[in-house]
């Protein structure tokens, strides 16, 4: 089977967190998987841009990226959290190999039209999984930084879920899972819905049940199954573990989205 595993919040924070993630990632891939890494970093990114002395700003979920703001998420997206990453499952001897959208042109981007503008924030527009399939060949764990290049030359901030999504769908996989630092997408009554349908999202959005950073979530969720890939969960990632029974057993964590 291929999966694409999404990592972001506290899973990137938290070395124990961290590290439980990438043990699932190796087992999974030494019971005979295929798996693709892609992975956000905002907090280090926040974190590093407030010391820069610049304010980060959101619209929707999805961060205001002027050129300074694009530079910094090169170097610390493409940079120290993709090699930490790197690093997780290399200490559990198992090899990876890290890089960005735009290494090898695996994800072509243009920038997305918002109003407000978003600046070097971008959408994926086309794919060659070649380099992905050519890392797996060799027995190795392909970590993707969520930034792809624009066909005028231009690095774009790719939101990390559109991403993973994106990917999902290049590569044909057999499930994408969102490990995450909350429980689930809850419902109007404050409690993790277990199974949510696409049908559901645009409801649930006019209400304002979901908001922030669920919004690109659910909707890199939608665009995943519409597209072929078969399972689509949202999974706390102190229960990484159970990610390797995902597709042959019942889970009792996080949101399965459904088609219907």
């Amino acid at each position: 089977m291929r999966y694409v595993v999404k990592l972001g919040g506290t899973a990137l924070e938290n070395a124990e967190t961290l590290h439980g993630c990438a043990q699932a990632i190796v087992e999974m891939v030494r019971d005979g998987h295929q798996v693709a890494v892609v992975h956000g970093g905002g907090v280090a990114l926040t974190r590093t841009l407030k010391a820069l002395g610049k304010q980060s700003e959101f619209v929707a979920g999805l961060r205001i990226t002027d050129a300074e703001t694009r530079d910094a998420a090169l170097m610390v997206l493409a940079g120290r959290v993709n090699k930490d990453l790197v690093a997780a499952l290399g200490s559990h001897g198992q090899p990876a190999v890290g890089l960005s959208g735009g290494d090898g042109l695996v994800f072509r981007a243009r920038k997305k039209r918002t109003a407000p503008d978003l600046g070097f924030v971008g959408e994926i527009v086309s794919s060659d999984p070649r380099w992905l399939e050519a890392i797996w060949k060799m027995g190795a764990v392909p970590v993707l930084s969520s930034l792809a290049l624009g066909f005028d030359g231009e690095y774009y901030n790719i939101n990390a879920d559109e991403m993973a999504s994106a990917c999902a769908v290049a590569a044909h996989a057999d499930a994408l899972v969102f490990l995450t630092d909350v429980p689930g997408v809850r419902g109007a009554d404050g409690e993790v819905m277990r199974w949510l349908s696409v049908d559901q999202i645009a409801p649930l959005t006019r209400d304002a049940i979901i908001s922030g950073g669920m919004l690109p979530k659910l909707g890199a969720c939608r665009e995943a199954l519409l597209h072929g890939v078969k399972r689509v969960r949202i999974l706390p990632a102190e229960e990484a573990s159970s990610m390797p029974d995902l597709l042959q057993a019942k889970i009792a964590y996080g949101t399965e989205v459904l088609v219907a």
